[in-house]
């Protein structure tokens, strides 16, 4: 009983996040003027969208680069490259099943044998990615204060990298959960990797890297769609685009992505049919290069499991 409790959760989880999404779109879409977003993708300049798919493919394989310097070169760039198509895939494409960070970490622990350092690994990359990102964000913040203070926004990423500053002393300093044994080892890769300072730093390197490729990414899909935007205002928004999408209530960020869009690009001057149609052509780069993960995933699926 406690299996088919347990799968009723997770498919009313995934009606509660697809109800969101659904109000949140329709709720846009009833805002804005749908043949004019139709034509912006009608007359999208398609260079500019296979470029900025290019800098997303570029993302995954840097993300791979800082996966394999938190394993301490342990694995080859080849197979955590296969690994985060994979996940990618799955993020994309099935966002009501198994999530692509936990299939990445599946299929990591199948080569090495070992729960705990492969949740954590897969934890650490999305960390140090996040870490680069506020980081930008920080920054850019500091840069552009007398402009987002006119707009009141001037302390919305001081107080995300706060938050996330204070959540990460309070977990892992008190270390909740490590009387299990997968949970202290999560907590003993996490602690043991962050003294490994030349795998802290290439990783930290790689992680603004990417981030700006992001940014770069989004820059082209508005240069496709006929938009001139302050590239550096990019620096500012992203951080809080991604922050507003990782927020677990919808389904993939559908709809909580788009409004972002809307309400932060409506401060520069574009369109609320604009800015929804950057947001969608946006997801569409990323989602494009991430369908090679189907076939490395079908590659997967007939290999057997290595014997650690």
């Amino acid at each position: 009983m406690s299996g088919k409790g347990n799968s009723l959760k997770k498919i009313a989880l995934v009606a509660l996040k697809a109800l969101v999404s659904g109000i949140l779109l329709t709720y846009l879409f009833r805002k804005i003027d749908l043949r004019t977003m139709i034509e912006h993708f009608r007359d999208m300049n398609g260079w500019y969208f296979t470029l900025s798919s290019l800098a997303s493919l570029c993302t995954i394989f840097l993300a791979s680069l800082r996966w394999r310097a938190l394993l301490s070169g342990s694995q080859p760039i080849s197979k955590l490259f296969s690994l985060n198509l994979i996940g990618s895939f799955f993020n994309n494409f099935l966002p009501g099943a198994v999530g692509g960070d936990a299939v990445k970490a599946y299929y990591l622990y199948r080569e090495i044998g070992q729960g705990g350092r492969s949740i954590a690994s897969v934890f650490m990359d999305r960390y140090m990615g996040y870490t680069g990102l506020l980081t930008i964000g920080l920054i850019s913040g500091a840069i552009a204060f007398n402009d987002l203070r006119a707009v009141g926004m001037q302390w919305i990423t001081p107080l995300l990298f706060a938050a996330f500053l204070g959540g990460s002393l309070l977990v892992f300093g008190l270390r909740i959960g490590r009387r299990f044994s997968t949970v202290a080892d999560f907590y003993d890769y996490f602690h043991g990797t962050l003294r490994n300072r030349r795998a802290i730093l290439a990783a930290y390197g790689l992680s603004l890297l990417i981030q700006l490729l992001t940014i770069l990414s989004i820059y082209l899909i508005t240069l496709a769609v006929g938009q001139r935007p302050q590239f550096t205002a990019l620096f500012v928004f992203v951080p809080i685009i991604v922050t507003v999408m990782m927020l677990p209530i919808s389904i993939s960020g559908l709809g909580l992505r788009e409004s972002a869009f809307v309400v932060l690009f409506g401060l520069v001057g574009i369109s609320a049919e604009a800015s929804t149609t950057i947001s969608i052509l946006w997801f569409l780069s990323i989602a494009a290069p991430s369908l090679i993960g189907l076939v490395e995933y079908a590659r997967y699926k007939r290999t057997p499991a290595a014997t650690p």
